[in-house]
């Protein structure tokens, strides 16, 4: 079927879009913009320089790089010289800790615990729990050498160590912290992988044939 040249340019000539394009399409118009003002910026840039400042300066506390000095002045002759001291081990991770009279800091690695535990509640309440039950939040520093391990191993086994040193202070603490459990040494690790398994018990798909 043709359809004929006349036709088309007719039913083209037919089509009408005066209705829809305006009489200057090329001019846009956009709504005009307040001015920026850089006192209101001056201003913020002031509060973050403030913030950031009094973040970093604590009271009361040494900054992070002196910590070592200060570990160090604390205990002179290093951690084998202390006579608080416990031994903590889980997994494969062991904590060496030493108590001493103070307010109630806890250092680990040298750096501060809620840095080191990468503020983790639940680990963090494994180190006091042993100070907790006895009452001794604020009355001893904790100093920490741990190794080995993951950041959950090591804060179990320092609650090992603290309640181990705790008995180096008075054996009368034995029996409130044999009631929670704390001088037991949690002896489960993980089971090893067995040969033809996917991991120590996990075993492949069975297939009859």
């Amino acid at each position: 079927m043709a359809i004929s040249m006349s036709s088309l340019v007719s039913s083209f000539s037919s089509l009408s879009f005066s209705s829809q394009v305006s009489e200057k399409p090329n001019t846009l118009s956009f709504p005009q913009l307040k001015p920026f003002s850089t006192s209101k910026l001056n201003k913020y840039s002031q509060l973050v320089f403030v913030s950031s400042s009094t973040a970093v300066a604590s009271p009361g506390v040494p900054e992070t790089e002196n910590l070592e000095k200060y570990v160090k002045s604390r205990l002179p002759g290093g951690f084998a010289a202390q006579t608080i001291f416990g031994t903590g081990r889980r997994k494969s991770a062991i904590a060496r800790v030493v108590l001493q009279e103070g307010t109630g800091k806890v250092i680990i690695n040298y750096r501060d615990a809620k840095e080191y535990l990468q503020g983790n509640p639940l680990w963090l309440s494994y180190v006091k729990v042993p100070l907790v039950t006895l009452g001794y939040e604020t009355t001893y520093d904790v100093f920490v050498k741990a190794h080995g391990g993951g950041l959950s191993g090591q804060s179990q086994a320092i609650s090992l160590g603290i309640a181990r040193a705790l008995l180096k202070v008075s054996e009368d603490h034995r029996k409130p912290l044999r009631k929670e459990g704390l001088l037991t040494r949690d002896s489960r690790v993980v089971e090893r992988k067995k040969v033809g398994l996917k991991k120590a018990r996990k075993a492949p798909q069975f297939s009859k044939r």
